[in-house]
């Protein structure tokens, strides 16, 4: 038995530690619960895309998944409220999967949707084949948004598609690739790496929906293994960086990409499909599909959206010098779209958005377009739609009143709308996940 004097001696750091434990708790605790009310009374409820989905059961309050997520430093995404982890900012988790990989006790699942707001997903394996065999799909149209995951899906799918080749196979090609964002233009890579016979056809240009942002946007990436290339290093880029390093790798590894060349029929044929563009007919054993989810532009619906002075994507801010330009949607593109223009000398830019918050949209934007509100740069109505556009001059509705503005541009960034009678049309099923993985 201790005598009195070491009981002391022992029980006095055993006492520092526990209250040095129970500080630590508490503050995490309260500044988490804050955070989660702070979300909650800014209708900032439901996350962009991909998320975790935490069970209590299984979760130990470790914090090995807040220490692991990535996003923005000083607002966590995850907090510890009562012992457990929980989702306290979801509109700024947009779908790392670093929680999942770093929770030792499986506690983490990654979902889509949630309960509210559902969100359309293509089936696919996790091979990355469709319902329909030798249909694969990867990037962004299957939910991944991120570069760097597009990036690895692109090769992990190609290595599928190689692994379960036919090497007597009789057709023109091994692999036809749609598309060559991320995704696409990983996978050719890997393709040319694996030795397959394969044509990438895009209909626009190279980068797909990256080479659509904003000038001088700032792509989020992380370290990644580009095919042929190797280790890509990029931590925080603009859109022209990348896409300019994305050309010059395209020039060094020789690979092939058929640009301004769209997709117009797929008809299925023994061991494989053939596949006829508005420039020539191919017949390949597989498909990827790395068409983003971009799709065709969500329009308004109103009168004279048909004009020319309207756009589904920004390009240059700078065209709209001294202009007055009205910017709808309340997502990432719109906001970005907004506050650079609204940076342009001259111009009076008005954001219009339906719902009373910017609940799509990354903290980072939503700090942008406050401080330029703040600065008389930019007008934010919320809870407003687009009455009509007319020659010199819009209306909006908001609450039962109209607001007339003067307007010489219209930029609308309403998302797009999922190609899903394309999809469809090739047999592949499309489900709309509510908070499922």
């Amino acid at each position: 038995m201790l005598d009195p004097v070491s009981l002391f001696f022992y029980l006095i750091p055993m006492g520092l530690i526990l209250y040095l434990y129970v500080r630590r708790y508490s503050g995490h605790h309260g500044s988490s619960v804050r955070a989660r009310q702070d979300a909650l009374e800014a209708g900032l409820t439901e996350p962009a895309s991909l998320h975790p989905d935490i069970d209590p059961t299984k979760c130990t309050g470790c914090r090995a998944c807040i220490a692991a997520c990535p996003e923005i430093p000083g607002h966590q995404v995850i907090g510890l409220i009562h012992g457990k982890a929980e989702l306290i900012n979801p509109t700024d988790c947009i779908g790392h999967g670093a929680c999942l990989t770093a929770c030792p006790h499986g506690a983490i699942t990654l979902v889509f949707g949630t309960e509210r707001r559902g969100v359309d997903i293509p089936h696919v394996q996790v091979n990355f084949e469709s319902n329909v065999p030798g249909i694969f799909i990867a990037g962004e149209l299957g939910g991944m948004g991120l570069i760097r995951n597009a990036i690895e899906q692109g090769r992990q799918a190609v290595e599928s598609i190689y692994g379960a080749r036919n090497e007597a196979n009789s057709l023109d090609l091994d692999l036809l690739i749609v598309g060559a964002g991320p995704a696409g233009f990983s996978a050719s890579l890997a393709a040319m790496e694996c030795g397959l016979s394969c044509v990438t056809v895009e209909q626009e240009s190279l980068g797909g929906t990256v080479a659509h942002y904003p000038r001088g946007k700032i792509v989020m990436t992380a370290p990644v293994d580009l095919p042929i290339f190797g280790k890509v290093n990029f931590r925080e880029t603009t859109k022209e960086k990348l896409l300019t390093f994305w050309e010059e790798v395209e020039v060094k590894t020789n690979v092939a990409i058929s640009y301004k060349e769209r997709v117009e029929s797929v008809v299925s044929i023994e061991n494989g499909f053939e596949i006829k563009t508005n420039k020539a007919s191919y017949r390949a054993h597989a498909i990827l599909l790395a068409i983003g989810r971009r799709g065709t532009p969500r329009k308004l619906g109103v009168p004279g959206e048909e004009q020319a002075k309207v756009i589904y994507h920004l390009i240059d801010p700078c065209q709209y010098k001294n202009q007055h330009v009205l910017v709808v949607g309340g997502g990432d593109s719109a906001l970005e779209a907004a506050e650079t223009i609204s940076a342009v000398e001259g111009t009076s830019v008005t954001l219009s958005y339906r719902s009373n918050a910017f609940g799509r949209a990354k903290q980072k934007n939503r700090q942008k377009v406050e401080l330029a509100e703040k600065e008389g740069r930019l007008n934010v109505i919320f809870n407003s739609n687009v009455v009509s556009i007319g020659a010199d001059q819009v209306t909006l509705e908001q609450e039962g009143n109209h607001i007339e503005l003067k307007n010489e541009a219209v930029i609308v960034s309403a998302g797009g709308i999922l190609p899903t009678p394309f999809l469809q049309s090739l047999g592949i099923e499309v489900e709309t996940k509510y908070g499922t993985a």
